[in-house]
């Protein structure tokens, strides 16, 4: 069977990218989890692992620095297409991210780019509730000291080797 083709699709910029190079490691009808390396050489990070929590809407990323510390947990509000026929995901961006510092602190990006997008037509008034609601929950569940709903399956599989 042919892997997997994920693509991640941004509103800001409008983009849609095939990132090629991501390891699909496991996938099931609850997430997707991917081994990467960044795009382009970054000096703040350099690689990592995501998990798609494909019925939550949101993708949570553990970033690796350089020197394989942990750098943080990012977390993004996201809409997923899956096209079984073309064996593809797309996940859309809704703009909307939670960090996640390895001290528990935690911060709240870019709810100004997703008023933006919804005042530029980028976004509806559906997508903009369901992204306000995810946020939200996540959000909730980080205060809440809940977080690691969503890292476990990641730190599992790390301590397991399965990663390597």
């Amino acid at each position: 069977m042919e892997s997997l083709k994920i693509y991640r699709k941004r509103l800001i910029p409008d983009e849609c990218i095939w990132l090629k190079d991501d390891i699909v490691l496991l996938c099931n009808e609850e997430f997707i989890v991917t081994r990467w390396k960044t795009l382009k050489p970054r000096k703040d990070f350099s690689h990592g692992f995501s998990v798609y929590c494909l019925k939550k809407g949101i993708k949570v990323s553990k970033f690796y620095k350089p020197d394989g510390t942990l750098r943080y947990w990012y977390c993004d509000v996201v809409d997923y297409d899956i096209n079984i026929t073309e064996n593809t995901c797309t996940t859309t961006d809704l703009l909307v991210d939670v960090v996640v510092y390895p001290d528990g602190s935690s911060r709240i990006l870019d709810l100004d780019e997703l008023a933006d997008a919804h005042e530029k037509g980028l976004v509806d008034n559906n997508t903009l509730y369901e992204a306000l609601k995810r946020a939200d929950k996540l959000v909730s569940d980080i205060y809440a000291g809940n977080f690691n709903i969503y890292r476990d399956l990641v730190d599992y599989m790390e301590k397991h080797n399965v990663l390597e």
